[in-house]
């Protein structure tokens, strides 16, 4: 049990190796009350979860041990002391799009030079502030960088262009592009016009984007986003928007964060790391068979059973 927020600020003893996985101080509080308070369903996620573990005989994570292997072991040692087997299913990738090329969008990514845009997308689950969506779009403004920014109507917008700062869409029309309501995310990162992605950090969107070798830039908000990020910046694949001690972040980051992963001489590394990546996220053999032996272990206990 995690007793405290603080005690989300480091990572458990448990762990037994140096990890760089923890909440910032902004973030922990909301999530120790969220996963350990009680809800309206009468039980705290905690205790769904341990309840969940003590009844199961194994326990399956959408991942690989290429990117996840310490992490998976230590699960494991302290699984009911080890007694449960945990199984990396691989990451369950969706099948690749076949690009529909006369949608508007396509139409203008097409036009656009190999590896230059930025996927900007933060999905429905994120509810940005008013301040924060105007935040990030003058961060992407400043950056200089060809953009196309999948946005929903926040609650609090009064109409689509109510969402954006005032001449926003004047300021940067030619070079970039906001595409208002749903958006096909995944034929987006598939064309290859794309060149990184601006978002929350959420675990399906890290693997769609690394699946076509794109660079991360990371602004996460909630449960696991925040580990995700740590996770992907320690292993060189991402880049994670400065934040002060309250959370906020400036467009000033914003626009230093994106031209680092997206252009800068010193985020070369980073690119080419993210486009070796692509090698594992989008070995879809690979992850099969991750699959398909969780898939021989349901059968074996199936029939003992």
């Amino acid at each position: 049990m995690r007793l405290s927020p603080e005690s989300l600020m480091s990572p458990p003893e448990w762990f037994g190796f140096s990890s760089p996985l923890r909440y910032p101080k902004s973030l922990a509080t909301a999530m120790h009350e969220g996963f350990h308070g009680e809800n309206a369903s009468g039980i705290s996620d905690a205790d769904r979860v341990h309840k969940i573990l003590q009844a199961s005989k194994a326990v399956a994570f959408r991942t690989c041990p290429e990117y996840e292997a310490e992490y998976l072991n230590a699960f494991e040692k302290i699984t009911i002391s080890g007694s449960k087997p945990v199984f990396p299913i691989g990451l369950l990738l969706p099948e690749k799009p076949q690009g529909r090329q006369t949608d508007e969008i396509f139409r203008w990514l097409n036009v656009q030079k190999p590896n230059s845009v930025v996927f900007v997308g933060f999905g429905s689950e994120c509810k940005l502030s008013k301040e924060q969506t105007h935040e990030i779009a003058y961060g992407v403004e400043l950056s200089g960088l060809p953009f196309l920014w999948a946005l929903r109507k926040p609650h609090w917008a009064f109409n689509e262009l109510d969402a954006l700062p005032c001449g926003f869409q004047e300021r940067t029309r030619g070079r970039g592009m906001v595409c208002f309501g749903w958006a096909p995310q995944l034929e987006i990162l598939g064309h290859s016009s794309i060149g990184g992605s601006l978002f929350h950090a959420g675990w399906g969107s890290i693997i769609e984007t690394l699946e076509f070798g794109h660079s991360l830039v990371v602004l996460p908000f909630v449960i696991d986003q925040p580990l995700n990020a740590r996770l992907f910046v320690d292993k060189g694949l991402g880049v994670e928007i400065e934040r002060s001690e309250d959370g906020s972040f400036s467009r000033d980051d914003i626009a230093k964060a994106l031209r680092l992963a997206m252009v800068s001489a010193e985020g070369e590394k980073l690119r080419i790391r993210t486009r070796e990546a692509a090698q594992v996220f989008g070995n879809r053999d690979r992850h099969d068979s991750y699959f398909n032996r969780f898939v021989e272990y349901l059968k074996e206990n199936g029939a003992a059973n």
